[in-house]
């Protein structure tokens, strides 16, 4: 616990340090380096923990009402804190070689101070074990990125993300007030430890509400369909390194909060992994075929976080049903997959945002449709975005196979011993975790093909370069962690396995095991991290072996093969919207794609005639928020009429409200 809270004050101390330090280049100095000393502490900490055989506590007394500086850092607790602090950090590096372009510009220690009070605010909330105390945290963590995506607050699209970001946080709050007044109720405190000793009789009948309100207020903020709204829009409108935070560590809050509520709701039902398995299902399809009609970079990257989400959500329906028709082992499967998918998303989408960065900082932008042959230019931030795109997409030997595939086995375990009913959702729930990534793979083909492959299609890619060597630094730290965590997958799951029993401590006294004798985890994680060290070692023989074939050759470099083309232009190339067609127009009336369509006229069409381009909106939003959103503002504006300005009818408002409420209270009493 001491080096955690030294972690804390060194961030906060960093925070105060950068704001007094303005707008110049002590700021973003001052800045990266106390963020990185903090993560730094904070990470041996969360390792320290992780392995502790008693979780640290600290508790001291708060004047707030119900309120306690209550800290407690058990096996979940520390597994969040290490996406919280190795991706501040390598954020917190990548961000200075990002902004030392825009010292004097923007005031780059303010940009610091919220950084560090996101850092912060996540660190403290994943810890938190006192309701009011967790809230207070929870606001510090979300409205520190709604600074942070005000960086260019000049564009209209950034204040239009800013904004819904803060409506979609403050709504999310709403929904945890009232689900921990409820449970505080009932548990007569705000401590979590109190919470979850709440007899299941006298929670039964609240069991269901208090469930929805959780979903709700932290399903916000991990970005589930429907409530995903406000992530497509801050993700791109943020600076890269806050989004490689918010989309590698912020929004695992909300998986954090779904995780920790169902500690504290006593022994888990079937109907709830039913409807977290149906969330990660439809979060994860939609949130890839959504993505796959996106043009720009960072906005697909940002809907291949929401399918990311679901497949979370899907692992945790699986091991909650699991455990709820009493099939413990095979739970723990599931629920380990998906805290393994948590750490390996984190690392390879924080990866996967820096390259887009690096794209963004070289070219100005990250429109699909006017990149390629970036390759040539970015080859680094190439070869980065395509073994984290590959990686990212479940295929073997990346590390986020290894969380995907304890998955399957757990569901599959799981579905050959249920009744029909419940089997039949859990292979639902494995079908849909393959076409997710199958959908993920179409996507990320995509992506880097159209960016990194071919020619360019416009001069924008003519003069685009590799980032500077502290953003390649902060690349490289997350890739190699990546290699890490697949080459030490059997470690990891054994550290994993406390976080994930807690996580099935309500369901029963025994404590559950791992089912060795149908499938041992550990042959299992070994044989798979062997395939990745095998993969790793022959790239290196092959690079190695190319490098002396082709020592003292001169070597020339061609065009792209034209297919006997005599005069081969980058217009004859794929577009992301011709790629993505043959899959999209099967979904089309779901996703409301748009299409314009130009066809060639003629025997000899003239070049530059004929057009194809599509469109996905995101029918959520626009469908549903945007109309309910205006007739709130309907209603707001018909309300003006009573804000007139006359104080003494706005005193005769607070007498009549005074009446209202006395009258009631007199009932109730009565």
């Amino acid at each position: 616990m001491p080096l955690y809270l030294t972690a804390l004050f060194v961030l906060l101390a960093t925070a105060l340090a950068a704001l007094a330090s303005g707008r110049g280049r002590a700021a973003n100095l001052v800045g990266p380096l106390g963020c990185l000393a903090g993560c730094g502490l904070g990470l041996f900490a969360a390792v320290s923990a992780l392995t502790a055989p008693v979780p640290p506590v600290l508790r001291l007394p708060w004047s707030v009402p119900y309120g306690a500086i209550s800290l407690t850092i058990d096996p979940l607790s520390a597994l969040f804190l290490l996406p919280v602090f190795i991706l501040g950090a390598a954020a917190a590096l990548y961000g200075k070689g990002y902004l030392s372009g825009l010292a004097g510009k923007r005031h780059l220690g303010a940009h610091w101070f919220f950084f560090c009070l996101m850092v912060l605010g996540m660190a403290l909330t994943v810890c938190a074990a006192n309701a009011v105390f967790f809230l207070v945290s929870w606001e510090i963590m979300s409205l520190a990125p709604f600074f942070l995506i005000c960086l260019h607050h000049e564009e209209d699209r950034v204040r239009t993300a800013a904004r819904t970001y803060l409506f979609a946080a403050h709504l999310g709050t709403a929904f945890l007030m009232a689900f921990f007044l409820i449970l505080g109720h009932l548990a007569g405190s705000m401590e979590f430890s109190a919470m979850a000793r709440v007899a299941p009789d006298v929670l039964g009948p609240y069991a269901p509400a208090l469930f929805f309100l959780a979903l709700a207020g932290f399903g916000v903020k991990a970005g589930i369909v429907p409530l995903h709204v406000w992530l497509p829009e801050a993700h791109p409108a943020a600076p890269s390194h806050v989004s490689a935070f918010m989309s590698g560590a912020l929004i695992k809050a909300g998986v954090y909060g779904v995780l920790r509520s169902l500690t504290l709701l006593g022994p888990l039902a079937p109907w709830m992994g039913q409807t977290l398995l149906a969330i990660g299902i439809l979060t994860g399809v939609l949130g890839l075929l959504a993505g796959l009609g996106q043009g720009e970079l960072k906005r697909f990257l940002a809907f291949s976080s929401i399918e990311n989400m679901g497949i979370i959500f899907l692992g945790l329906g699986l091991g909650v049903l699991a455990a709820a028709t009493g099939h413990p082992g095979p739970a723990l499967f599931a629920l380990s997959g998906l805290l393994f998918h948590v750490i390996n998303h984190a690392l390879l989408k924080g990866l996967l945002f820096f390259g887009a960065g690096s794209v963004l900082h070289a070219v100005g932008h990250g429109f699909m449709e006017r990149l390629g042959g970036l390759s040539k230019r970015m080859p680094f931030t190439a070869g980065a975005c395509v073994l984290a795109g590959a990686a990212i997409s479940g295929l073997p030997p990346g590390n986020a196979f290894f969380g995907e595939l304890l998955i399957y086995v757990g569901g599959g375990l799981a579905a050959m011993d249920m009744p029909l009913t419940d089997a039949v959702w859990a292979w639902t729930g494995v079908a849909g975790l393959a076409f997710i990534g199958g959908l993920s793979v179409i996507g990320f083909t995509r992506a880097c093909g159209m960016v990194f492959s071919g020619e360019p299609r416009t001069a924008d890619a003519v003069n685009a370069h590799d980032p500077d060597p502290l953003m390649r630094a902060a690349m490289w730290s997350l890739g190699l962690l990546a290699l890490g965590a697949a080459l030490a997958a059997p470690f990891l799951f054994t550290a994993m396995l406390p976080a994930a029993r807690l996580l099935l401590a309500g369901q029963s006294t025994v404590l559950p095991v791992l089912p060795s004798e149908v499938v041992n985890p550990e042959t299992l994680l070994t044989a798979a991290a062997s395939l990745t060290f095998g993969a790793a070692a022959l790239a290196l023989i092959l690079a190695f072996a190319r490098s002396r074939l082709l020592a003292g050759r001169s070597v020339r470099s061609h065009g792209t093969w034209d297919c006997g083309y005599i005069r081969p232009a980058p217009r004859m190339q794929y577009t992301a919207s011709s790629y993505a067609e043959p899959m999209t127009v099967l979904f089309r009336r779901l996703l409301g794609e748009k299409r314009r369509f130009t066809p060639p006229e003629g025997l000899f069409p003239a070049t530059g005639t004929s057009r194809f381009a599509t469109e996905t909106p995101d029918r959520v939003k626009d469908d549903f928020f945007a109309p309910l959103f205006s007739a709130v503002l309907t209603a707001c504006d018909a309300l003006k009429r009573f804000q007139h300005g006359n104080l003494n009818l706005y005193i005769l408002y607070l007498l009549a409200t005074l009446v209202i409420l006395l009258a009631i209270a007199l009932g109730f009493a009565a």
